[in-house]
């Protein structure tokens, strides 16, 4: 990933470098063209660095959230564990202990466990 991203950054200075070597600079400042060309590098680490990434995490909770079924254990946002014992389409109700059921958001879930997935023991 670091070296694709080098790669074009380096392709892209070339790009930018016949730009900067031309003659005598005209009054009115560089062209667009060689401002475009030197913030292209810039647009693609950005991309490849902060947005995708967020991209591919949103679709995998998405993904996470849209499999919840009956008998999932899952992790809240704020730390509690459960297991679902109804699910609906934008809330569940979850099951914290014997006889204590409460209702979430979906979107509150940061963390599926199958059935028979144990629960992590606090140390």
């Amino acid at each position: 990933m670091l070296t694709r991203l080098a790669t074009l950054t380096a392709v892209a200075a070339a790009a930018t470098l016949p730009a900067f070597a031309q003659a005598a600079p005209s009054a009115a400042g560089p062209s667009i063209m060689s401002q475009v060309l030197l913030f292209l590098p810039l647009i693609l680490i950005f991309y490849f660095l902060l947005i995708r990434p967020q991209q591919q995490r949103a679709k995998k909770h998405k993904a996470l959230i849209e499999g919840i079924k009956k008998g999932d254990t899952i992790v809240t946002s704020g730390g509690l564990v459960g297991k679902v014992t109804k699910p609906g389409d934008d809330e569940i109700t979850v099951e914290l202990a014997d006889g204590v059921r409460v209702q979430i958001i979906k979107q509150m879930v940061i963390d599926v466990r199958g059935k028979n997935q144990p629960v992590a023991a606090n140390d």
